[in-house]
């Protein structure tokens, strides 16, 4: 897959032609695609890392639902997917729906704490159910716990993420490839703040 995208094929049919060669279902296909990523894509991405030892008291925004849902996988002993970029992605995702489950709140906190110096904007999908009983919960964690928390929710959050001025923090292909600067938080915290983690390397 990486071969292919590196020699401008399209990640579709790159992803068809992978597939049918090694015969695999529609999940292995999902994992293979969030785990591959072109040559150029992984050096854009390196080059606009910033990593979390040398975060300050910068403003952060935060792709809502693509955090949370990745954290609340790795909590669970859910598979994680490391990329050819050093993100991690995993299988689940939001359809048109959230639903709140026994890890999101220990998701938040550690997110709290790692981030307590610092504004952090969280951005959520508008459209996805639940998403405004998502924002309370969000904020009455951030005053129980003095976090610097704004939550927003808009209609196109990705657009609003990649064209931010602030550090984003996302797994999502399409922001980190026109983000000015990331960081990968997700990789953070699964490395560094959650044992016994299930991850499939690429």
């Amino acid at each position: 897959m990486h071969y292919l995208l590196s020699r401008g094929y399209a990640e579709k049919s790159s992803l068809q032609l992978v597939g049918n060669k090694h015969r695999l279902n529609v999940r292995q296909q999902q994992a293979v695609r969030g785990m591959s990523a072109s040559q150029q894509q992984i050096e854009r991405r390196e080059n606009h890392v910033i990593p979390f030892k040398n975060i300050t008291s910068e403003t952060i925004i935060i792709d809502g639902f693509n955090l949370l849902i990745i954290l609340e996988s790795a909590l669970s002993g859910a598979y994680l997917f490391k990329g050819l970029d050093a993100a991690y992605r995993d299988l689940s995702g939001v359809h048109g729906t959230y639903k709140r489950v026994q890890q999101t709140e220990n998701a938040l906190l550690i997110v709290g704490n790692l981030l307590k110096e610092n504004e952090v904007i969280w951005v959520f999908d508008r459209p996805v159910s639940n998403s405004g009983r998502l924002k309370t919960i969000l904020r009455d964690i951030a005053i129980k716990h003095s976090f610097n928390w704004d939550i927003i929710l808009e209609n196109n959050p990705d657009k609003i993420l990649a064209e931010s001025n602030h550090i984003v923090v996302s797994a999502d292909a399409w922001v980190l490839d026109r983000a000015e600067l990331w960081l990968n938080l997700g990789a953070h915290i699964i490395e560094n703040h959650i044992t016994n983690t299930s991850v499939v390397y690429s």
